[in-house]
């Protein structure tokens, strides 16, 4: 009996969320759903060894552990700078609790990087000063707000790479993404924010300017986009380094703003959560290297489950729903949808698509993967986010439902107006 791969891949990841729940132990979890995948493929062990090594040793593997340092390294020099408490009781005062609560992880959004909802969940943390938020509310404020931009913001490597699959420029899915922006926001509010009750504030405490409280981000995003535009090949060398770069100089810049001690540097720098989370991280891209990489049979795993679900008479939209989801919920980050589906998508549209077709097409199909992402059990954010308020990942992910139907179903809904509004 021929098991199709769809079925192989919600299986790896079934298996991931069920030892996880019962072994406490998200590292071995992803191996034991990464080992089921590769083998369920058809991966020989040396061939199993041997993407697995491919992967470990890669400059872009490297890269983005240097960022999950650098990230936490940041997040902690802050904090012990007194910056992270400015930011919370300046926005706390200026917009509520509750508009506090969502704010900052939005504000920390706008910084393209893997795995920087753990940079916001401390902020989220500490907007709760009684402690009265349930943590698993926190963790969905936290997870959810720190990607509301993720449709529409320029920056991410997502979006850059979307656009150059289809040939549009950047400006043209700026605007093609701000309607589920809005959408994400409005979500978000209904089903997380409503249910976060306001706390008295001591108003004395914000006597800080906002900007200069968040001056460290602004100096990541401002490095990241000359690096873009002015030195483009430091992004050839590694798709993260820029980020890194970034990251590196707020830090530095910082230390000249609010110099620490070298006991507190010493604090900072001698702490197990980066090695933890880069583990996790490391073990994430493995197994995104095995949905990425080709079966024995010479055929990409993604194109597999494209020509099994066509050889069912499953209609175009629904394809185009399908595969993005599917390829989203399996690699757990924006670019590996974006590079594995978005060809696909545009490729059952047959040749010399309209530009509507085109629009109606990206949208639908970006959203849907972007949903994926946000169900999946190996997303970075939703991993450390998890880990910060020691959550558990299932309950996570089924309690996100709701939101995820929602933006899926305003998803359809909007494509379609696209198509109806070329014709009018």
């Amino acid at each position: 009996m021929i098991i199709p791969v769809l079925v192989k891949i919600l299986a790896s990841l079934s298996i991931i969320l069920i030892a996880n729940k019962m072994i406490k132990n998200l590292a071995f979890s992803i191996l034991a759903g990464t080992v089921t995948l590769a083998l369920w493929s058809g991966h020989s062990i040396s061939a199993i060894g041997s993407i697995s090594w491919t992967e470990f040793y890669s400059i872009d593997n490297a890269m983005l552990s240097a960022i999950i340092f650098l990230v936490i390294w940041l997040s902690s020099q802050m904090a012990k700078a007194g910056i992270m408490r400015d930011l919370v009781d300046t926005i706390k005062v200026k917009l509520s609790v509750k508009g506090a609560i969502a704010v900052l992880p939005a504000i920390i959004g706008l910084l393209p990087m893997p795995g920087g909802a753990i940079f916001s969940a401390p902020l989220v943390d500490d907007c709760d000063e009684n402690s009265i938020i349930d943590p698993a509310l926190k963790t969905k404020i936290n997870y959810w707000f720190r990607h509301i931009w993720e449709y529409t913001w320029p920056l991410y490597p997502g979006l850059i790479l979307t656009a150059n699959i289809v040939n549009l420029p950047i400006w043209q899915l700026f605007l093609l993404g701000l309607p589920m922006t809005v959408a994400a926001i409005a979500t978000g509010y209904f089903f997380l924010l409503r249910k976060v009750k306001n706390q008295k504030i001591i108003k004395t405490k914000a006597n800080k300017g906002i900007y200069k409280l968040i001056s460290p981000i602004v100096v990541v995003i401002v490095v990241y986009i000359i690096i873009l535009v002015f030195f483009p090949k430091i992004s050839i060398i590694s798709k993260y380094l820029p980020m890194s770069i970034g990251l590196l100089s707020a830090m530095i810049l910082l230390q000249f703003e609010r110099p620490l001690s070298m006991l507190d540097w010493k604090a900072v720098i001698i702490n197990k959560k980066p090695v933890i989370m880069v583990i996790i991280v490391v073990l994430v891209s493995i197994y995104g290297a095995f949905i990425e990489a080709r079966m024995p049979n010479g055929v990409l795993l993604m194109d597999q489950m494209r020509m099994e679900l066509d050889d069912l008479g499953i209609p175009i939209i629904a394809l185009i729903m399908i595969i993005p989801f599917v390829s989203g919920l399996t690699t757990g980050i924006t670019v590996g949808f974006a590079g594995a589906s978005i060809p696909i998508a545009i490729s059952l549209l047959g040749r010399d698509p309209a530009l509507y077709q085109i629009l109606s097409t990206v949208s639908l199909a970006f959203s849907f993967g972007f949903m994926g992402v946000m169900m999946s059990p190996v997303h970075i954010c939703l991993i450390v986010t998890n880990e910060h308020f020691k959550t558990s990942l299932a309950k996570s992910l089924i309690s996100l439902l709701p939101l995820i139907i929602t933006m899926l179903i305003f998803a359809l809904i909007y494509s379609q107006i696209i198509i109806i509004g070329a014709f009018r």
